[in-house]
């Protein structure tokens, strides 16, 4: 796996989306993801508010890989590349509020298209719980292929290759 692209990029714009590094004003929107109930339905559970509040930094998700999506200035969900034990990983949560209405793929493509220029043909996997159906379809929508499924953090997921 080569090093780091370059971190952060410029502000990727798509249709109705920017996707751009994390900023203070993006803080409540991490506040509110990270305590929805419907978001940590398929993420292990979410934290009383309060409790992620004390915990967060002032600009949350300023960090490599990760991209805040923003739909017309404010934060709608984010996109992420992570490492883990040496795989890379497509992540994503967006607000329950901006559900069913395409943002998801909007973003993840915009996302993975910057991926593809700054790691050319370097592997992209994701990781999601087969009960989360949206999730599933999203990453075939994507062009990720289904493999193996296997029981992880009380629940089944299944492992997604590009």
């Amino acid at each position: 796996m080569s090093g780091p692209a370059a971190w952060p990029p410029a502000p990727i714009r798509t249709e109705r989306l920017v996707l751009r590094e994390s900023e203070a004003r993006d803080r409540d929107a991490f506040l509110d993801l990270f305590s929805s109930p419907e978001v940590g339905t398929y993420i292990g559970g979410s934290k009383p508010r309060d409790e992620v509040d004390r915990t967060a930094p002032p600009i949350p998700g300023r960090r490599h890989g990760l991209f805040v999506v923003a739909l017309d200035g404010a934060m709608i969900g984010m996109v992420s590349f992570d490492v883990v034990d040496e795989e890379r990983l497509l992540g994503y949560l967006f607000l329950p509020s901006a559900w069913g209405r395409g943002f998801a793929y909007e973003a993840c493509a915009a996302a993975l298209d910057w991926y593809a220029a700054a790691h050319p043909g370097e592997p992209l996997a994701s990781i999601t719980r087969t009960a989360n159906v949206a999730s599933m379809r999203l990453l075939a929508k994507l062009g990720f292929t289904e493999g193996e499924r296997y029981e992880a953090y009380g629940a089944e997921q299944c492992h997604w290759r590009q």
